[in-house]
């Protein structure tokens, strides 16, 4: 069976090739085909010839026009008479000399306001001035034009030309005095002409009246256009094509009949067996079709067998094609990624580096000093600010965060979150910020990760400070009962977003704009982190923005009421006390540098400082020192970590107020060391103000 398959389309082609007499045919054909092309070339080659002539014929017709008003508008009398106005000299020189401008119905001098100043005309045209205003300009500009207008007269030529001295030849050296104006009708008489001197039938047709070309007439359409391009009107030129190869087809037609029989025969089932399937092979080699693959399927026989290799085929293109996109996307953006990062790390860097070495001049004054100090504290902290998002991104990517819902009293929410970014406001920038307030307020708490719902706002307004320069940056929410959700909108005055990258805007690793300054610094990890809590909330995000005024970002969270009233504390103040007199501090921390840098910032307050390198070490003092106010407690160390140390020293001391240090500063390690029961925490690299906002959280402020 197989075998039989594969010589069955041979054996079929063998019977039809005998069958036929497809050499004849083919001859036949070809002699036909050719003739038919013969006759093509020389009616093309005529047509050419003829619309080559016409345009010379017009072009030369109208030379004598132009020669005329080119050598008119050097005249020094025309000149002078667009100053006097001299009527007599008009009457001599151009009234009288009218009849002799060949061609001329109508000549109209105008001045440089383009108003009318004189015109001659013969009996054809009575319009008086009917040259548009819009030609000036352009005659002003280019110095002649030559264009054609309809009147109620009819179709009129118009030559126009500035007027100037004869010592300006080029017309570049003065100013126009004004406009010369000569006309010509287009009436029948000039048709006559035109169809004397082309040896054609000459017609005058609308705009847009062409009618189909006919094999035995040459026909040729001049376009007669306005000033403007603008189409006014047609002439149609027709000559007679009078060569004839009628004779030799009708006997190549008959001689294509008498083998007709033989090859319908052919064409029937060669095209079924062989023509079609092979047609859907081509195109399936040549597009992928899968339209031609599912009707090459459909054949019988080897082609089906085909259809169905291509349509292996063509599913293994398409993985390797998205394998590939996939791949080329990857490759770009982790380049992009590491040029970004490499950029982002080495300004902060060069920034501590360069002026931490700055600080050893002995001879800075001290404005330059604290100057220097506040930029490596800025640097210090943009650095943390990277290591903190990749951080959060490499969790997101890693499925390590889940959202954890708790009762969240909205609007108190929006007020405080306002005041704390309120004094994060560029100073240098002219920003009004402000909190709109919600149409209709909940009155009950709701349902939601508190942690990263400030997160996605905080993003958000943060990149529309970043790309804001001066107008305004707003936020607020509104209740969508239709679709039982919050609706939170972020918007802004600020440079906005291109068409073309708002489907980018989201994508991690991102930056729409090409430059690494520091105005525009980041990794482009704010908005797609944003976006992945968003979701993870169960919500989602959008952006409409126009370049140059500004963008709107908008996104969503389900409407989820706490019924219970179980509104989040996000600070424990279980554990604040009033301690009078000296206080003193265990700082529990295995790195000597962060000891030291801790210890320096407590010795403002004049605290008194113990040390403990690791959990046990902590413990062990917390039970012989009974009188240690406060402990500042690292996470990460050896031996025994701070959450272990925590809870046994916890058991025995549970009123002892214990701050936790950690280098995690992802929402998750912050929301479980409050959980633990510490009293509060604070992220490394350690912020002075920070320390001592704790310390007056958990001191009684006049006592410090």
């Amino acid at each position: 069976m197989k075998r039989f398959v594969k010589y069955n389309t041979y054996f079929k082609l063998l019977f039809l090739i005998i069958g036929t007499s497809l050499l004849f045919f083919l001859l036949y054909l070809s002699l036909y085909v050719y003739t038919e092309q013969q006759e093509k070339l020389v009616y093309k080659t005529t047509s050419d010839k003829f619309n080559t002539e016409v345009n010379a014929l017009v072009e030369l017709n109208s030379k004598s026009q132009q020669t005329t008003i080119v050598d008119l508008t050097f005249w020094d009398g025309l000149v002078n008479y667009l100053k006097n106005k001299d009527e007599e000299w008009y009457r001599i020189h151009i009234t009288n000399e009218f009849g002799n401008y060949a061609g001329i119905d109508y000549v109209g001098i105008y001045d440089i306001q383009n108003q009318l100043v004189n015109k001659t005309t013969k009996g054809q045209i009575s319009s008086v001035n009917f040259i548009p205003k819009q030609v000036f300009p352009k005659l002003y500009k280019s110095k002649y034009l030559r264009f054609y207008m309809r009147i109620p007269e009819g179709v009129v030529e118009v030559f126009g030309a500035t007027i100037h001295p004869s010592n300006d030849p080029k017309k570049n050296k003065y100013k126009p005095s004004g406009y010369l104006f000569m006309v010509r009708l287009v009436d029948e008489e000039y048709i006559k002409y035109l169809k004397k001197i082309c040896s054609a039938q000459v017609f005058l047709l609308a705009p847009n009246n062409l009618s189909q070309n006919q094999k035995d007439i040459n026909q040729v359409y001049l376009k007669l256009n306005d000033f403007d391009n603008k189409e006014v009107a047609v002439f149609l030129f027709e000559r007679p094509f009078n060569l004839n190869f009628k004779n030799t087809k009708e006997i190549l037609s008959i001689l294509i009949i008498a083998s007709i029989f033989n090859f319908i025969l052919y064409l029937y089932f060669s095209r079924r067996w062989i023509y079609n399937p092979l047609k859907l092979i081509t195109n399936v080699l040549e597009t992928g079709n899968e339209v031609a693959i599912n009707d090459l399927k459909n054949t019988h026989g080897e082609f089906e067998y085909i259809g169905n290799l291509f349509q292996e085929n063509s599913n293994q293109k398409k993985q390797l094609v998205i394998s590939k996109t996939k791949a080329e996307e990857s490759d770009k953006l982790k380049s992009s990624f590491l040029a970004n990062l490499s950029h982002e790390i080495r300004t902060p860097m060069n920034a501590i580096v360069g002026f931490s070495d700055l600080l050893n001049d002995t001879t800075l004054e001290e404005n330059e000093r604290m100057s220097y100090l506040e930029i490596i504290k800025k640097s210090g902290k943009n650095l943390v600010s990277i290591i903190e998002d990749l951080i959060e991104m490499s969790k997101i990517d890693a499925n390590q965060l889940a959202p954890k819902f708790k009762g969240l009293h909205l609007d108190k929410f929006m007020r405080d979150l306002f005041e704390t970014i309120k004094v994060t406001v560029p100073k240098e920038k002219n920003i009004h910020f402000n909190l709109v307030e919600s149409k209709n307020s909940l009155s009950l708490p709701i349902l939601t990760d508190v942690v990263k719902l400030q997160q996605i706002i905080t993003n958000l307004i943060t990149n529309a400070f970043k790309y804001t320069e001066q107008g305004f940056v707003s936020f607020g929410y509104e209740i969508n009962e239709n679709n039982q959700e919050i609706e939170f909108k972020i918007k802004d005055s600020g440079i906005g977003i291109e068409p073309e990258n708002l489907k980018l805007i989201f994508d991690r690793f991102r930056r729409i704009e090409e430059d690494y300054s520091a105005e525009f610094s980041g990794l482009g990890l704010g908005l797609a982190i944003s976006k992945a809590y968003v979701e993870m909330l169960g919500g989602k995000i959008t952006v409409a923005s126009q370049a140059g005024e500004g963008s709107v970002f908008t996104f969503t969270i389900p409407l989820k009421l706490d019924v219970n009233n179980e509104s989040l504390n996000l600070i424990n103040d279980n554990s604040k006390s009033i301690i009078s007199g000296n206080k003193t501090i265990l700082i529990v921390e295995d790195d000597s540098i962060n000891f030291l840098l801790l210890r320096k910032i407590l010795e403002i307050k004049e605290l008194k400082i113990l040390k403990a390198v690791n959990g046990q070490q902590a413990v062990d003092i917390c039970r012989e020192n009974t009188n240690i106010d406060l402990v500042f407690m690292d996470i990460k160390m050896p031996i025994m970590d701070g959450f272990q140390a925590f809870k046994i020293i916890n058991s025995f001391n549970p009123g002892l107020p214990i701050i936790a240090q950690t280098a995690h500063s992802s929402s998750e390690d912050k929301e479980k060391i409050m959980q633990m029961g510490f009293t509060n925490y604070i992220t490394k690299p350690l912020d002075k103000e920070k320390v001592f906002e704790i310390l007056n959280d958990v001191f009684n402020p006049e006592k410090l």
